[in-house]
């Protein structure tokens, strides 16, 4: 087999617009504090067209509270790089069986009938507990969002790039798990730490059922992100296991992702990468 000649002096000058003309689904993009928020805007501002998933009565029963859509699909359309794309937004309650594949096709049709990169960023808040606690309905809550959801937005996401023309470039999966396998875990979070884990073990088996579709499969631990969950003293006690001193901000996990949606992220695939500055366990 030839070997593949080097780039040229122009193909390694960087696109300050390396999306443009690609699509991308970003779930969990409802708050503007959020890390799926600052993904859309990364994803945006390399130049994609971007549809937004929210499930706003999720956030409005958290303490921190539910954004306005409109503002955060103001705030992703205010990012574009390629002032032609568009940022279109829909909900979906992710628990559904049903949600996963119409999530997909109505993302798909709003972005001129293709997806190239899906971030699944969401998740379940809450609902969970320590081993004592964690009974059989938190265990289903967390495996129907977390991970089932997940998996059948994989599949859709899947059957829809299959009916694309071979070898179309961008194709693009990352996940989101919690690094619940470093240091001492997460034990007071079994259930979210369960289906998390589960996320990253089957990282590299979606990888290779997806080569055919030339679609690269990746999975990010953002580490502790600053996200509104947390203040005072526990706060600051997080920020000083950092070796910068500073808590993990929704932007820095988001340029990671944003980087893997790249063609400069061709060769990186079933991998499970951090992002979490150091953070020291």
């Amino acid at each position: 087999m030839p070997r593949l000649p080097q780039p040229t002096p122009e193909e390694l000058r960087r696109d300050p617009l390396p999306l443009r003309g690609r699509t991308a689904l970003v779930t969990g993009a409802s708050r503007r504090a959020g890390i799926g928020y600052a993904v859309a805007r990364r994803l945006a501002a390399y130049g994609a067209a971007v549809y937004l998933h929210h499930h706003v009565p999720h956030d409005a029963d958290m303490p921190w509270g539910a954004d306005r859509v409109e503002e955060v699909v103001a705030g992703v359309r205010a990012a574009l790089g390629d002032p032609g794309a568009p940022v279109a937004d829909g909900p979906a309650d992710l628990s559904d069986p049903a949600a996963p594949a119409e999530l997909i096709t109505r993302a798909a049709e709003a972005l001129g009938g293709r997806i190239d990169i899906l971030v699944a960023n969401h998740a379940l808040s809450g609902s969970d507990g320590t081993l004592e606690a964690v009974d059989a309905a938190m265990l289903d809550a967390h495996w129907a969002v977390d991970t089932r959801s997940v998996l059948l937005l994989v599949q859709a996401y899947a059957r829809l790039r299959a009916g694309l023309p071979s070898g179309t470039p961008g194709g693009r999966v990352v996940m989101m798990t919690s690094g619940q396998d470093l240091g001492d875990g997460m034990p007071g979070e079994i259930a979210y730490a369960l289906q998390k884990g589960a996320l990253a073990s089957v990282t590299r088996s979606l990888s290779t059922a997806l080569a055919e579709h030339a679609v690269t499969v990746n999975t990010v631990n953002p580490g502790p992100v600053d996200t509104d969950y947390l203040t005072g003293d526990a706060y600051e006690a997080v920020a000083a296991r950092f070796p910068a001193g500073r808590w993990g901000m929704p932007d820095d996990p988001a340029r990671l992702v944003a980087w893997l949606a790249t063609d400069e992220a061709a060769w990186i695939t079933g991998q499970v990468i951090g992002s979490e500055g150091g953070f020291r366990r």
